[in-house]
């Protein structure tokens, strides 16, 4: 025996697996890659590779402060960029996480599909032989006299089994109704695992939208003043940030005017004195050239839709008119400059710059105050966000801004440090103060600015996505996908009868859930209830006919051996 087992391990040792080979390799990848569980982790993947898209500046959506970032930190900025940290939604490694988990999900779902359709189209499973196996079971007595005054006989008992059970949503099948032991077997719950299929298939749908809308999507953010007009093209914009595939032609050639900007402020409470209540913009929107105008009105939380494009208020402000001259007396600026609110009180920086000024460019900085008071120091500052008593406190600079050089510049900054200084609170010139209709001669003949007047004005954003849509009615179908494979439970049930010598019929049933389910001794005290009431027989719970499940029977009578018990035999 012992030589035996010695040579036995030698052929073991000996003994050399097959190679996968090529194919064989591939399909054990495809396997791998198709798993449920490969998918779950694609997609907590995804969600860990989006991290960094909030950690760190953007290009798509504002370049400027990409470059600043690298400019800042020239030893890690270049590697950062080197892994694509600064463009992440479109980097190579978040587009494979991201194409690997579409294709992990069409893997899974395919088979899954074709096994539930052949689950449909096929009978309800064989009856097993030992229905007391089950993980519920139970049994109902029709009287010998109850059943001769009926004529029920164990055929006609199984087909009325059959009958109750369709009727409660069941798929059923009736077996050796000739026979002296007719039995039914049902199933019901196929539509969870429809569920399942819907949420997947959904997934793929979430999926496939936001890549539309990303590839072929586009955001654009337009500053608008009352009376001036926006037209839907590239060089209307103040800024806009294109999809990976967008085209200029996808842009509708709409139009939209401000023709008035109200906003209205509490002023009835103390403590909330001043604050905005509502924001309203009334605009005439024409969808193109040669349509009719009409009017709508835009209000936060509540956007237009025109030419494909969701248009949203959000924000606003003051735009002081403005007219500069040059030193030479000729008009080197005219029209409403926007400036930037700081607070709540509409205290709002300006700029200004007039590049066409002569001999020297202008250069004007400070702040815009709507009712401006000026306290005991001296100090101006604004008491209420209406224009009462509307002023304008600048600084004046002379000399190249820079914009000739054809290098792009922030309009809401002035870089004053190739610029020579005219003005100032604390230059022996003053600062310049400006109220409504007011003109101030500058300093060394260089011109003069007036505050013509005050303008408002409204900041959109302008929001395309062709699979808007499509993400709204996937999303949608996968909620209810989800909650039906929650809710809606997977059960089989069979009904065995039989005739007693006495002249009884037996009835015996056993229930049996895809899973955990704890609401199978309900189902079987309903189906029991609905059974006792077609045949007038009363439900006895006491003796040999108590309801009886897994836990309450001998060891041995578990759900798993239920389980093969009725899926063998």
């Amino acid at each position: 025996m012992t030589k035996e087992k010695e040579s036995s391990r030698e052929v073991r040792s000996d003994a050399v697996l097959p190679a996968l080979g090529f194919t064989g390799t591939l399909r054990w990848a495809w396997t791998q890659l198709t798993s449920m569980r490969t998918a779950l982790f694609l997609l907590l993947l995804l969600a860990v590779a989006a991290v960094p898209g909030s950690l760190f500046p953007q290009r798509s959506a504002n370049p400027e402060v990409v470059t600043q970032y690298i400019q800042d930190n020239p030893d890690t900025g270049p590697v950062l960029d080197w892994f694509q940290l600064f463009d992440v939604y479109s980097s190579v490694w978040f587009s494979a996480i991201y194409l690997l988990l579409f294709i992990s999900l069409i893997g899974c779902v395919i088979p899954r599909a074709m096994a539930h359709g052949r689950a449909l189209r096929s009978q309800p499973p064989r009856t097993p032989k030992r229905l007391s196996r089950m993980p519920v079971y139970g049994t109902l007595e029709i009287p010998a006299a109850r059943a001769a005054e009926s004529a029920i006989t164990p055929s006609s008992a199984a087909a009325d089994a059959a009958a109750v059970l369709k009727k409660r949503g069941y798929r059923v099948e009736v077996r050796d109704a000739e026979t002296d032991r007719p039995s039914v077997g049902a199933e019901r719950g196929l539509s969870k695992e429809l569920g399942n299929l819907v949420f997947h298939t959904s997934l793929i749908g979430v999926l496939v939208s936001v890549a539309v809308g990303s590839l072929f999507g586009y955001n654009g953010q337009k500053v608008i003043v009352e009376g001036d007009s926006f037209v839907n093209t590239l060089v209307g914009y103040d800024s806009f940030t294109p999809g990976s595939n967008f085209s200029g032609d996808q842009l509708e050639p709409y139009s939209i005017r401000l023709d008035a900007f109200d906003v209205q402020f509490d002023r009835s409470q103390p403590t909330n004195y001043g604050s905005p209540i509502d924001f309203t913009a009334n605009v005439t929107t024409q969808d193109g050239p040669g349509a009719e105008p009409e009017e709508q009105v835009l209000k936060v939380n509540d956007p237009i839709t025109i030419g494909g494009t969701s248009v949203y208020l959000v924000g606003n402000g003051y735009a002081p008119v403005v007219t500069i001259r040059d030193g030479e007396g000729n008009v080197a600026l005219e029209g409403p400059v926007v400036s930037v609110p700081s607070d709540g009180l509409y205290t709002s920086l300006v700029v200004i710059k007039a590049p066409d000024a002569k001999p020297e460019q202008l250069g004007f900085v400070g702040f815009f105050l709507p009712t401006a008071f000026v306290d005991e120091a001296g100090v101006s500052f604004s008491r209420d966000p209406d224009p009462f008593n509307p002023q304008l406190n600048l600084n004046a600079y002379y000399g190249d801004l820079g914009l000739d050089e054809g290098n792009p510049k922030n309009v809401y900054v002035l870089d004053t440090e190739d610029l020579t200084e005219l003005n100032s609170r604390t230059s022996e010139n003053g600062g310049i103060t400006l109220g409504a209709e007011e003109t101030y001669e500058l300093p060394e003949g260089k011109g003069s600015i007036t505050f013509e007047g005050l303008r408002r004005y409204v900041a959109l954003d302008v929001h395309h996505d062709p699979g808007q849509l499509g993400a709204l009615v996937f999303s949608t179908l996968a909620l209810t996908g989800l909650s039906a494979s929650l809710f809606i439970g997977r059960r089989r049930l069979w009904v065995r009868t039989g005739a007693h010598a006495d002249g009884r019929v037996m009835v015996e049933y056993g229930l049996l859930a895809r899973g955990s389910d704890h609401r199978l001794p309900g189902e079987a005290k309903a189906v029991e209830g609905l059974l006792a009431k077609r045949w007038l027989v009363q439900q006895q719970r006491t003796g040999e006919n108590e309801l009886q499940t897994a836990g309450s029977r001998a060891a041995g009578s578990g759900t798993g051996e239920s389980h093969n018990d009725a899926k063998d035999k």
